[in-house]
């Protein structure tokens, strides 16, 4: 394991305990700040290095890993774009946005673009069915897409990157 990841880990590991977290909690947000400290995914090493810090078996690490669909042990693009696959996104418009996302990015989901700006992931409900159809970049929600909207904001995310 390289000694820069387990530095990495263990001082995130102490910040994050430093919050006085349940044990639960403690895990989940470890991994957040973990995943967010290595551009959108969890490496194996660092996975390990958890373990240990936290006296938990590794297969406890990689159930919580694989349960939850924000985690990822494969890495990701910096920006991991979400949609939403609800009736409510389907039904106002969430085929054309797909199609509008797959045509302007050239990938399919679970597909990352070979400059690795982007990841294409399907998502369940996002709980905004009121702006419906929406997508999610990282963090950021997008309600009421059209395929022009969505190709105006890929646009303006590549427009912020160094090329």
């Amino acid at each position: 394991m390289s000694v820069d990841v387990k530095e990495t880990v263990k001082r995130i590991y102490e910040e994050v305990k430093a919050k006085s977290l349940e044990d639960g909690d403690m895990l989940i947000n470890a991994l957040h700040a973990i995943q967010d400290h290595f551009n959108n995914f969890i490496p194996p090493e660092a996975a390990e290095e958890l373990s240990e810090l936290m006296n938990l078996p590794p297969s406890k690490i990689y159930e919580v890993l694989t349960f939850y669909t924000m985690f990822s042990t494969k890495p990701r693009g910096k920006y991991v774009i979400r949609v939403c696959q609800s009736t409510p996104c389907h039904v106002t418009g969430g085929r054309e946005v797909i199609e509008a996302l797959k045509e302007t990015l050239g990938i399919d989901f679970g597909e990352t673009t070979e400059d690795g700006l982007f990841t294409l992931e399907y998502s369940s409900c996002l709980g905004l069915c009121g702006v419906a159809p929406v997508m999610m970049i990282n963090d950021m929600a997008y309600g009421n897409l059209t395929p022009e909207r969505v190709k105006a904001i890929i646009e303006e995310l590549k427009g912020g990157e160094k090329r």
